[in-house]
């Protein structure tokens, strides 16, 4: 069972990781984005309204991680415990 509980955990910490690095990615490449066109929008206005678009894209997509991730703290032992089963299951059918 501790064998369980450490892939169960080390499962756990490589998602929570990878959603990280999603989040961070989108965060640079909105920036990049909004910097790398920001002399193309036609006047101030416009600048004004895609930073408020992008910022909302970028909270939406954020809250949703969080939101992800705090389901998978709560839920962790079943989630993952499906998913060793499952890929425990494969491997051996392939032996």
């Amino acid at each position: 069972m501790a064998d369980l509980d450490q892939r169960i955990e080390a499962m756990h910490k490589r998602d929570v990781q990878v959603a990280w690095t999603f989040v961070i990615g989108l965060w640079v490449a909105m920036i990049f984005v909004a910097v790398a066109t920001w002399d193309l929008a036609p006047n101030g206005g416009a600048r004004i309204m895609l930073l408020i678009g992008g910022a909302v894209v970028l909270l939406f997509n954020t809250a949703a991680i969080l939101a992800m991730l705090k389901h998978y703290r709560e839920d962790r032992d079943f989630i993952y415990g499906l998913d060793i089963r499952f890929l425990d299951e494969a491997n051996s059918g392939r032996g």
